[in-house]
């Protein structure tokens, strides 16, 4: 099998036979590595950048970007042409069928792509790369491992402190400014020990608050009233407490309000949340009639060097993804404090970073004494009532206590009900909140950065645990 070139400069042609570099420009060692994407079926055929493929790799790498899964990618087959160079066996074959048979490509190891979401850039003019040259308000690193069918998602803060490479100390949302997508991916990888950094995708500002108009809205908890306005970023906030349809303009008020305690590290909290319900939307069969009109609107928001090769592998993986597979983490760290520095930061924290990339990105730490799980008696554990008895939060405070857990502290109550506990790894020690998930004998491990910040794992109480103690 030929390799495939991949530094951020190189066109990205399947014919290349070059050892595997990442856009990262970090060395892969001396090892070959095998290439991103491998043909399922020896006869498949090299596609060219025709008209309809390069649609197919747009409107798939904008479903990467806004719910960070391959998802859209069900969507995507049955719904577009097959690309020229792709012959289908059976002339009468559908692109449905395509998706049920099979795609001739598949993800041949795993792979890590950079998502940026970008700022407004107000002098720039629509359908311009310049669109794309703004801050990164959103940034995530993206894991997608064919061996364990999994999908990981690591939530990078904007405010994170970092080394820009031949610049200095900055925001990671810098990083874009300064030297776009190489300079973006370089400070990601330098920044999480070394990760390669195998392909990036930018969406400009309107694609979210697009997307989610095309899909008829998200029904999303608004947890407080949210009031703020921005006129450098056109930007004004207004919503309600409670549970109600969001249209795009109102998702992305929600996504990005930042004016409360939790600052950026909320938005964060609410970008995840706001990617599980857009994950479950995108997936609903009532949605399908829709993609047509998406398809059509949504090139202009796009700029990734993903390949339409590596595109179908992704909607490969797509197929296989499953709930339990798909693992959110927040970076963990901490906020600075006000005599610290100057400016604002997210301050990283080292070995929570190590934890975290040994288990959702499989990279070994730099020091090799350092702890990829912390026993569980030894975390700090938050409990959110989330039940429908008032006291089920110090009820389970009780049982802790009696298991022989030290550091646990009651905080604000979840104030959308649940019928079923959820232990949230909040730090990303995913082995920990199964063990206590465990212990617990109820409830439902998630990976996502939602709960308390201050907490290593929080147990949201729901009515199952409070139920099966009465």
């Amino acid at each position: 099998m030929k390799q495939i070139e991949t530094r951020l400069d190189v066109p990205l042609e399947a014919g290349s036979n070059v050892q595997r570099s990442s856009i990262s420009g970090k060395p892969q060692g001396s090892q070959k590595q095998a290439p991103v994407v491998q043909p399922s079926d020896p006869s498949s055929k090299r596609m060219k950048n025709s008209s309809p493929s390069h649609l197919c790799q747009k409107i798939l790498a904008l479903a990467i970007a806004t719910t960070a899964s391959a998802t859209l990618g069900l969507m995507a087959a049955m719904l577009l042409p097959l690309p020229m160079g792709l012959v289908a066996k059976d002339k009468n074959l559908r692109p449905l069928d395509l998706w049920q048979v099979g795609i001739g490509y598949r993800v041949g190891r795993p792979v890590n792509v950079l998502v940026m979401g970008i700022d407004r850039v107000p002098d720039a003019k629509e359908g311009t790369d310049k669109v794309f040259s703004g801050r990164s308000d959103t940034m995530l690193l993206l894991r997608i491992d064919p061996g364990s069918d999994a999908v990981s998602l690591m939530s990078i803060p904007r405010d994170t402190q970092v080394d820009l490479p031949g610049i200095g100390i900055s925001k990671i949302n810098d990083a874009n400014v300064q030297g776009g997508a190489t300079l973006a991916a370089r400070t990601v990888s330098s920044t999480l020990n070394g990760v390669s950094i195998d392909r990036y995708v930018r969406v400009s500002t309107d694609a979210f608050k697009e997307l989610v108009d095309r899909l008829g809205g998200v029904e999303v908890y608004v947890p407080k009233p949210m009031v703020y306005e921005d006129k450098t970023q056109k930007l004004k906030i207004n919503l309600a407490k409670g549970l109600q349809t969001l249209n795009g303009e109102q998702a992305e008020q929600f996504a990005r309000f930042r004016q409360d305690d939790l600052g950026d590290i909320g938005r964060v909290q609410r970008q995840q949340t706001l990617l599980k319900v857009l994950r479950k939307r995108l997936t609903s069969p009532g949605i399908i009639p829709r993609i047509p009109a998406l398809v059509q609107t949504m090139q202009k928001y796009i700029d990734t060097n993903l390949s339409v090769e590596e595109m179908l592998a992704l909607v490969g993986a797509g197929r296989k993804l499953s709930e339990g597979k798909f693992k959110m983490v927040m970076l963990p760290g901490r906020f600075s404090a006000p005599s610290e520095f100057a400016a604002s930061y997210w301050i990283m924290d080292s070995a929570g970073r190590d934890r975290v990339m040994k288990q959702y990105f499989g990279v070994d730490p730099v020091d090799f004494t350092s702890e990829t799980s912390r026993p569980v008696a030894s975390l700090r554990i938050a409990i959110q009532n989330a039940s429908r008895n008032p006291d089920g939060a110090h009820q389970m405070r009780q049982h802790l206590a009696k298991l022989g857990f030290q550091d646990v502290y009651i905080t604000s109550d979840w104030p959308n009900p649940q019928s079923q506990t959820q232990v949230i790894a909040q730090r990303g020690d995913f082995q920990a909140a199964e063990d206590l998930q465990t212990m617990l004998g109820a409830g439902n491990v998630e990976a996502d950065s939602t709960g308390d910040l201050e907490s290593d794992i929080t147990i949201r109480v729901g009515d199952d645990w409070v139920e099966g103690k009465q």
